[in-house]
């Protein structure tokens, strides 16, 4: 049975942020809001969260993982970042995009792409998802809360318990958060380019 704390959007309560954090250190899978949508999470490094993340979502090898930071310095943590990278991604965050970077050692291979050996970035523009972030003081595991057959990502904490309250330790409820997909973002030795546009606009790349 999910625990189920109610954070305001805006003025989060530090003492839940905190006991996010503790869940998350502990092993648990939550689901929090960002920009876009609510999505999944859990510690980068534990295989039994991340598992059932996979399971939940009934995700294989071939799908995009990401990892939601703090800030660049996370970032170049897990990706080898350009100076073209950095200036764009700088520009561009925190906001609704994805940036598809090459996986430095530090990300594990279960994460990276299992053929082009990258990984996904969000820098997420949310109180609540900043907070975690900066109480963890470490990137999280994040994937959108789009369940098997569905088109869109859960939208009402109060569903998302309904349906999901015993597979998952915690529902942060931040209100309803109507889904709209972010822009990725890929860097390549072919450049950069957008492969899907979604809520953040990027001019610079048109």
């Amino acid at each position: 049975m999910s625990q189920f704390f109610e954070i305001h959007p805006e003025n989060p309560q530090l003492r839940l942020i905190s006991r996010a954090v503790d869940i998350i250190r502990k092993g648990g899978v939550i689901v929090y809001p960002t920009d876009s949508s609510y999505a999944l999470a859990c510690h980068v490094g534990d295989k039994q969260a991340l598992d059932k993340i996979r399971r939940i979502r009934q995700l294989d090898d071939k799908h995009n993982f990401t990892l939601a930071c703090k800030d660049l310095t996370q970032v170049s943590t897990f990706t080898k970042i350009s100076n073209e990278a950095y200036r764009l991604i700088k520009a561009l965050t925190p906001g609704p995009y994805t940036f598809i970077l090459d996986a430095t050692r530090e990300v594990p291979k279960r994460l990276q792409h299992s053929k082009k050996k990258t990984i996904g970035i969000r820098i997420p523009d949310h109180p609540v998802a900043q907070l975690l972030l900066e109480e963890l003081g470490e990137a999280l595991f994040s994937t959108t809360l789009i369940m098997p057959g569905d088109k869109e990502a859960m939208t009402d904490p109060y569903d998302i318990r309904d349906r999901l309250e015993h597979e998952l330790d915690l529902i942060i409820d931040a209100g309803v958060i109507d889904y709209e997909q972010t822009t990725i973002i890929e860097f390549s030795s072919n450049g950069t380019e957008i492969i899907r546009q979604g809520k953040g606009l990027a001019p610079m790349l048109d």
